[in-house]
């Protein structure tokens, strides 16, 4: 993520692991910064940042304001730098930094106007606000779904044996440190699959929409509602996203095989975004972004930015284990291979709520083990 955001990239360490005494990273890196700002966001957003500064606050809310100042000199320094490599007219690496800055340089000319002549770019702050929502949802959002997505896999080995052959057709004698993006992600429908059906069943964000300054009008069959100005709409994602209506009788099952369609003619398949080569006339088919039964990433012209990224990132994780490893819950006494998954599946059940975002709430109950196939 740090790559994507910054265009720097840092080795992966598990949680157990401590930095190595030859490593640039020290405590007031980026890396364990975002950690503490995610792990203690509820206070500092309902406290604020200056009011941590207080020194007689316990440990862990100064270490957080330390953390605040250190992610800030970070953004501070990659805004500067990428700001002067553009005025420079230097050579500027793909990142959304780098976009943002170019956003907030632009002084963009609408011709033709009356009013609204000339358009300022991005602020600063802005820039600094719009990188702080992508490094929150990018890592605690997409961490919570990956790590429901995995132990739903460990209740499914069939799932997961439907997956393994997808990926070892696509990267049959291929690296996967070294295959590029653009060959393999739209060939890997069936993991694109998990991950959709991981969301549609287990939404991270529930996203707040608003009327705005005016009243809206809502179509619901022949009836029409208005909804007063300044009115804040969650919609019922779970409702919406588990109606049999819309999801068939088993609509509460976790089924990826319910996003991939089958189809033998190229005219048909013009929508469609992923084709596998395990099974050529299978594809992957998003829901139409408007009138859709699934809102995962919200949907319309202010749906989540960071869609892509994690469904990239999750397929890319899933591509990573699956290839050589399966997994499956660890049996308790007196369990058979059966009694540990519907144990486990009721664990996801009944143990999945929110903390901010949805996410299981003692994850270390549910112990997995993984294997080589």
């Amino acid at each position: 993520m740090s790559g994507a955001i910054f265009g720097k990239s840092y080795p992966f360490r598990g949680a157990d692991q401590a930095i190595p005494s030859d490593s640039k990273e020290d405590s007031s890196s980026y890396g364990k910064a975002l950690k503490i700002i995610l792990d203690r966001c509820i206070p500092l957003v309902i406290l604020g940042r200056k009011n941590l500064s207080n020194p007689w606050l316990p440990k862990k809310l100064r270490e957080l304001y330390r953390a605040t100042l250190v992610f800030q000199a970070h953004m501070t320094e990659a805004y500067e730098s990428e700001k002067m490599v553009m005025m420079r007219n230097g050579k500027v690496e793909k990142n959304l930094m780098t976009s943002l800055v170019r956003a907030s340089l632009a002084n963009v000319d609408q011709k033709g106007t009356t009013s609204a002549a000339h358009q300022e770019g991005l602020t600063e702050e802005e820039v600094y606000g719009n990188v702080f929502v992508f490094n929150f949802a990018g890592h605690d959002a997409t961490a919570n779904s990956l790590a429901i997505g995995i132990c739903l896999l460990a209740t499914r080995p069939d799932v997961q044996d439907w997956i393994a052959e997808e990926i070892n057709a696509v990267l049959s004698g291929v690296d996967s440190r070294k295959s590029p993006y653009e060959a393999t992600f739209r060939r890997l429908p069936r993991c694109l699959a998990v991950v959709f059906e991981t969301v549609r069943l287990y939404t991270a964000v529930a996203i707040a929409k608003s009327t705005g300054a005016s009243p809206r009008t809502l179509s619901l069959g022949a009836n029409t509602v208005i909804i007063p100005k300044n009115t804040v709409v969650i919609p019922n994602y779970s409702a919406l996203h588990t109606h049999p209506r819309y999801w068939g009788d088993d609509s509460l099952k976790f089924e990826p095989s319910r996003w991939i369609v089958s189809s033998s003619s190229e005219s048909s398949n013009k929508d469609h975004l992923t084709s596998s080569p395990s099974s050529p006339t299978e594809h992957l088919k998003e829901p139409p972004n408007r009138n859709s039964p699934f809102v995962g990433w919200s949907g319309g012209a202010r749906s989540c930015p960071g869609r892509k990224f994690a469904q990239v990132e999750f397929v890319g994780v899933l591509v990573g284990l699956f290839r050589e490893y399966r997994v499956a819950p660890v049996r308790l006494n007196g369990e058979d291979d059966d009694s540990a998954r519907a144990r486990l599946l009721e664990q996801i059940e009944k143990d999945t709520g929110m903390r901010l975002l949805l996410q299981m709430l003692h994850p270390e109950k549910a112990v997995l083990a993984w294997r080589r196939r």
